[in-house]
Order: structure tokens, then sequence, then C-alpha cells
């Protein structure tokens, strides 16, 4: 946020103009550093995230173009380091409003970073306020595994 709206992602106006400014800043560079990596033989033990807090609903925000934040229908994509390359996994309904099909919480995503980094996010834990925390939150996490190769 900040800033002129085509200064940044928050794209509340002018979507389209929006994207067809900041997608090539990182489609170049994600793709160099993916040929990069395989071309050094890293690409398979270097885990690549990449996605933001929340997606855009899929109704325009007024008469300007732009949309509003979508906490319930975003993305994240990775690739490298023990993920199953060449899928997508879940799905939102029929609007592209909420997720449906393979729904999980952003605390299994971390798990599953966590996972593919070789650490078990059940045993990343610290005492406060009364509670064991985790990394991942208190309530339960689960490793997505049908992302892992």
């Amino acid at each position: 946020g900040g800033g002129h709206q085509q200064e940044n992602w928050d794209a509340h106006t002018g979507q389209e103009e929006n994207l067809q400014i900041h997608a090539p800043e990182i489609d170049r560079p994600i793709a160099a550093l993916m040929t990069d990596l395989a071309q050094r033989g890293l690409l398979d033990e270097t885990l690549i995230v990449w996605g933001g807090e929340f997606g855009r609903q899929p109704v325009s925000q007024g008469t300007n173009g732009g949309r509003d934040h979508n906490p319930k229908g975003f993305l994240y994509w990775m690739a490298g380091g023990g993920v199953k390359g060449g899928i997508s996994h879940g799905e939102l309904d029929e609007l592209g409003h909420e997720a449906q099909v393979d729904r999980h919480h952003i605390r299994d995503l971390h798990a599953t970073i966590l996972h593919l980094m070789g650490l078990d996010h059940t045993r990343l834990t610290y005492f406060y306020g009364g509670l064991n925390h985790k990394l991942t939150s208190v309530q339960e996490a689960h490793v997505i595994k049908e992302v892992i190769a």
C-alpha cells in the first residue's frame, strides 16, 4: 500500500494497467532465477515461494477498473526444493470469490514451507501467555501433502 496506485500492487483503481506494469517486473527476474538455479543444479534444493497476503475480489470496485481486497480467495506459487511441479492445488467457487475445493488456511502453507525446509512445525514452539505457541499458530496446522514431490 501507499503511494500512487500504479507504484505498487494495491490495484483499487486501474487493475489492468497495474498488472501490465508490474507483471513484467517480476516475470523475467523469476524466470531468470529459476533458470540460473536449474543450470547450477540448485533448483531442487532451493524453495521459491511467491504470493501476497490477499487476493482481489472477482467484481469491479466501482467504475474505476479496480478490485478490493479478498482474503477468502488468493494464491501462492512454489517451485523447486521438494515441490511437485506443474500442478494447481485448490479451486475457487464459480464466482472466483472464495476457496471451495482443497481449501487450506495460511498456517497450512506455513507448515508446508517449514516442512520443505526440513523443519517440523509442531516442534517449533514457545510458551507465552499461558499457551504453547507454534510458528504456524496456536491452532493446528497441516502440511499440504498434495504439493510435495
